[in-house]
């Protein structure tokens, strides 16, 4: 198998507009408007890369050239955050009423499928976790059709190993691909795989603990309010501290600035030397 990546959208794709927050290009898209272009492109059998990015997922673009790199050249990379929707409110007068959560958009995308007749596959996460996620999402939607699932191996896989996870997937019959495997690594691993498994590749972060039942999500109004952060580190304080104490306060200062017009981030990035087969 080739190794080449989607570095441009095929132009017979029609995709939301991006926007660039501190260098990375953020979709200015709403739920309706991804879940369409996700399965379109799953109806046609086409390959297409999709992050849902929070503050978290901003800034390690920012801190990272090879990560930028990467992110920039996902086809959809939607506003998972609050923060991030504002983001795109003030800089790109962008009128997105809600955000898109990367859990609501598993949920619409799996209900989009069941309706569709177009199989699904979970890959990371622990067996565990898969087992209840798959269990309860075949509860929720009836028709919903798991062509199969696969746990991460919390670790980097050699090539071999990556080239038979994308063979097991490609011989599944999935048309979309779910990938838990937390923020950076999914989105490095979407990067690298997206154009080989030839479908929907969706980093979805925390949706499989969530809808597997083993993680609570905040409240909505928290939700609603841009404080999710402040719910998920009261959960997993020692795990999330540095991400929200330390990263919030920097990305507040970095876009005022570039609000403000004082910095104009460059979205160029640094091309990855290596490919990272994260599993």
């Amino acid at each position: 198998m080739s190794t080449a990546h989607p570095d441009e959208t095929p132009p017979h794709t029609t995709l939301p507009m991006k926007g660039s927050i501190l260098g990375i290009d953020v979709s200015m898209t709403r739920y309706e408007e991804a879940v369409g272009a996700i399965t379109a492109a799953a109806a046609e059998n086409r390959a297409l890369s999709v992050s849902a990015l929070a503050v978290h997922g901003i800034m390690t673009g920012v801190l990272d050239a090879a990560q930028r790199w990467r992110l920039n050249r996902l086809d959809m990379v939607v506003p998972d955050g609050q923060p991030v929707r504002w983001a795109l409110n003030l800089l790109y007068d962008a009128k997105l009423a809600d955000r898109v959560n990367g859990p609501d958009l598993t949920l619409k995308v799996c209900e989009a499928a069941a309706e569709q007749k177009l199989p699904v596959y979970f890959y990371g996460s622990r067996p565990e976790v898969l087992e209840a996620l798959t269990t309860r999402l075949r509860q929720k939607f009836p028709g919903l059709v798991i062509a199969g699932a696969h746990p991460s191996l919390f670790r980097k896989s050699t090539d071999a190993e990556r080239l038979e996870i994308i063979r097991e997937i490609r011989d599944s019959g999935a048309r979309i691909v779910f990938v838990g495997l937390g923020c950076p690594r999914q989105e490095v691993w979407a990067y690298e795989n997206a154009a080989e498994i030839g479908v929907p590749v969706l980093a979805v972060g925390a949706a499989f603990d969530f809808h597997a039942g083993l993680l609570p999500q905040a409240p909505r109004f928290m939700r609603d309010k841009g404080l999710e952060w402040a719910y998920r580190l009261y959960q997993e304080p020692r795990r999330l501290w540095r991400r929200y104490v330390l990263l919030n306060p920097l990305y507040i200062s970095l876009f005022l600035l570039q609000w403000s017009g004082l910095n104009r981030f460059k979205n160029e990035g640094r091309k990855p030397e290596i490919m990272e087969y994260y599993a």
